[in-house]
């Protein structure tokens, strides 16, 4: 009688490999480009730092450390979040294709993020500098009427500037008798942004 195969029990401690391979599941499942770069860059400074001590196991404790070292680094609360997030998609990608159990992926995924505190500096617009910097884009000729759409689309509908960039005619869409953008797949942003009533 042929033995049954023994199914492969899930790991405490991941290799550079297995990191690797659940990086690579994590960055197929994401459909923006601007969303690849960030988890890929957030998973390769994680994976340095998890790879830097020998034979720590992929958990909640160790994960929370991780935090710890980018708080100690001064990070800012958004960056560490954003950190923190691609670890935790790590994780379920992981465990997904059996390399972690799934208790140590929950574990990692109850992994709190930073409070963001205070006020957030930078240089932002106020009211009165968006509509004189509209004003400045006004003009007859093709280059002027371009320039002013790009304008009134990025201080009204508060988009990146690549997500201006990829805009298609068909993206701009009426519904409900209102001007949206629908959803291009960008990551964290609504379905439908509004241009306009």
């Amino acid at each position: 009688m042929a033995k049954r195969k023994a199914k492969r029990a899930p790991k405490l401690v991941l290799k550079l490999a297995d990191l690797e391979q659940s990086k690579s599941a994590v960055l197929t499942s994401l459909s923006s480009a601007s969303s690849q770069r960030s988890y890929d860059h957030a998973i390769r400074e994680f994976v340095e730092w998890y790879c830097s001590e020998p034979r720590l196991a992929f958990n909640k404790t160790v994960v929370t450390r991780y935090r710890i070292s980018l708080e100690q680094r001064h990070y800012a609360p958004s960056t560490i979040n954003l950190r923190l997030a691609a670890v935790r998609r790590l994780a379920y990608e992981a465990a997904d294709s059996g390399l972690l159990s799934s208790d140590l992926a929950a574990g990692i995924r109850r992994v709190k993020g930073v409070k963001k505190l205070g006020v957030k500096i930078g240089n932002w617009l106020t009211a009165e500098q968006g509509r004189r910097l509209l004003a400045a884009g006004r003009g007859d000729s093709l280059r002027c009427k371009r320039d002013y759409a790009t304008l009134a689309i990025l201080l009204g509908c508060g988009l990146r500037r690549a997500e201006v960039a990829a805009l298609r005619i068909e993206d701009v869409q009426q519904r409900e008798e209102h001007w949206i953008i629908a959803d291009n797949g960008w990551q964290g942003s609504p379905h439908q942004k509004r241009t306009g009533s």
